[in-house]
C-alpha cells in the first residue's frame, strides 16, 4: 500500500504543486480546499491516486470530518502538509486591522493546530509520520525588524513556534515536525513579480515529507536549516 498524504489548501499554487510532486513519487494524496468545484477540478488533474475532500481549516467541524473520512477509507496517515494560508494587507502595527489579523491567525495558525490535532491519532499509526507546516521567512524573528504585514508576520511567527512545540511533544511518538519557507513564489499570493517557480516553492516540502535526512523541529528553506 502506498503512503498517504494530506495537503491542505491545495487546489492551486504551491499546494497543488506539492500534490503533483508527491503523487509522482507514488503517494496517495488527499487534496483539500474550501471550494468544492475548484477542489474537484484540481483533483481530477491527477487521476485515481488523488482524492478531494472539501474542508475550510477555519471551520471547527472540518478537521474532524476529514479524520473520519481517512479512518474509514485508509485507516492511517503518513504525511500532513499544512499548506492552507492567507496573507494580510501591508499594514504596520499602528494601522493593523484587528479583524483582519484575527482572520489571518485563525487560518494560518489555528487551522494547522486544529488539523494536526484531529489527524494525530491517524499519524500515530504510521511508521514514519511527518507534519510539514508551510511558513515564511517573514515569520523569522530577524525579519520582524522590517515591519509591515502585521497579521501575516504574527501568524507565521506563531506557526514557527507551534512547530517547535509540536516537534518536542511528538518526539516520543516518533512523529517528525518541520516548518519551511517556500520563498517568494509566483502564485496568486506571491504575485507575478516573484522570483521563484511553484516547482521551487514546493520542493522543500516534498523533501521534508520523504527524506531520511530531514531533522525534526527545524525551519527549512531550499532543503537547508535556516534561523527561526
Amino acid at each position: 500500500m502506498s503512503k498517504l498524504a494530506v495537503v491542505t489548501g491545495a487546489n492551486k499554487g504551491i499546494g497543488f504543486e506539492i500534490v503533483r510532486q508527491l503523487s509522482e513519487k507514488g503517494f496517495t494524496v488527499i487534496l483539500t480546499a474550501r471550494h468544492a468545484g475548484k477542489g474537484e477540478e484540481a483533483a481530477k488533474t491527477f487521476g485515481e491516486n488523488v482524492h478531494f475532500f472539501q474542508m475550510d481549516v477555519t471551520n471547527s467541524d472540518g478537521p474532524a470530518e476529514l479524520a473520519g473520512f481517512i479512518e474509514s477509507k485508509f485507516g492511517k496517515l503518513d504525511v500532513l502538509i499544512n499548506n492552507a494560508g492567507i496573507i494580510s494587507s501591508n499594514r504596520g502595527f499602528e494601522t493593523a486591522s484587528i479583524l483582519e489579523t484575527e482572520l489571518v491567525m485563525k487560518t494560518n495558525l489555528f487551522g494547522p493546530l486544529k488539523v494536526s490535532q484531529a489527524l494525530l491519532p491517524l499519524l500515530k499509526k504510521s511508521e514514519d509520520a511527518r507534519i510539514v507546516n508551510i511558513s515564511s521567512g517573514m515569520g523569522s524573528l530577524e525579519d520582524q525588524k522590517i515591519g509591515g504585514y502585521t497579521g501575516y508576520r504574527l501568524s507565521k511567527w506563531s506557526l514557527n513556534g507551534l512547530t517547535m512545540l509540536m516537534a518536542a511533544d511528538l518526539k516520543s511518538a516518533g512523529i517528525k515536525v518541520f516548518s519551511m519557507c517556500p520563498g517568494w513564489v509566483k502564485t496568486d499570493m506571491g504575485g507575478a513579480g516573484a522570483n521563484r517557480s511553484v516547482e521551487q516553492g514546493a520542493d522543500t516540502a516534498v523533501w521534508l515529507a520523504t527524506s531520511p535526512d530531514a531533522k525534526s523541529g527545524f525551519f527549512y528553506r531550499d532543503r537547508k536549516v535556516i534561523q527561526w
